[in-house]
């Protein structure tokens, strides 16, 4: 007997929520968000759509649980290390699940109705901040900043016309040909000793920026934190005299 097609073998596997929610992420990543339909999603998974609506209510359910499974792939702040490192951690590890599936980059924070993974994460962020000892206001402060920069980043990252070194090196030396000798000397001195100088990577730019970040909230919580002490102390005087 001729084996089963790809289709009917994976039909015998039941459906659940999780099986659609890969899938449709996997299908994402291979083909893009804008074309990702219940039709396509059911043919790779060897069903009829209407069978997948018994796992996901519709086509916003469905983007809920693809996005709550790439916030499920970021590493949460380890809470053995200070907040600084694992603000770091998660940054880093952040980028590298984004340039995985870039088609979610614009959609993280779009979701009106986060998962478990989604809302898991967020809450370790800002525990993380408060147990770091920033205050309320000042943890979101930290975590707008940090999330504006990783998603930027990806968003910047995801649409550069180069992935590798030649690559890059090709697409600069092609641009340079364009405009004549001397007529960009800031541009072209960039080019020449940054862009073009062996182990270039544009990616190797984020931990740089990411640092400087880093190193800002920090001022900010401890700057903020001389000043609730400073007025603690105020009133600890006022009030003996």
């Amino acid at each position: 007997m001729a084996s089963p097609t790809k289709p009917a073998a994976e039909a015998r596997t039941p459906l659940n929520r999780d099986r659609v929610l890969r899938a449709a992420v996997a299908l994402a990543d291979e083909t893009g968000i804008s074309s990702l339909s219940m039709r396509k999603l059911g043919e790779a998974l060897g069903v009829e759509a209407m069978s997948l609506y018994n796992h996901v209510a519709n086509k916003d359910d469905l983007l809920d649980g693809m996005i709550d499974v790439v916030f499920s792939e970021i590493d949460l702040p380890p809470a053995s290390t200070g907040w600084k490192a694992a603000m770091r951690q998660r940054a880093i590890s952040a980028r590298h699940v984004l340039a995985r599936h870039r088609w979610a980059i614009g959609l993280m924070e779009s979701r009106t109705s986060p998962g478990a993974a989604t809302l898991r994460h967020h809450d370790a962020v800002i525990g993380t901040l408060r147990e770091g000892g920033f205050s309320v206001a000042l943890a979101a402060h930290a975590f707008s900043a940090l999330d504006s920069y990783i998603y930027g980043f990806a968003l910047q990252e995801a649409s550069l016309p180069f992935d590798t070194a030649e690559e890059t090196a090709e697409v600069a030396q092609a641009m340079m040909q364009q405009f004549s000798t001397g007529a960009y000397p800031h541009l072209t001195e960039l080019t020449v000793e940054h862009v073009l100088q062996p182990g270039y990577d544009y990616g190797n730019e984020f931990e740089f920026g990411l640092d400087l970040i880093l190193d800002g909230v920090e001022r900010a919580r401890d700057e903020s934190s001389s000043r609730v002490a400073g007025s603690r102390r105020s009133r600890g005087r006022a009030r003996r005299t």
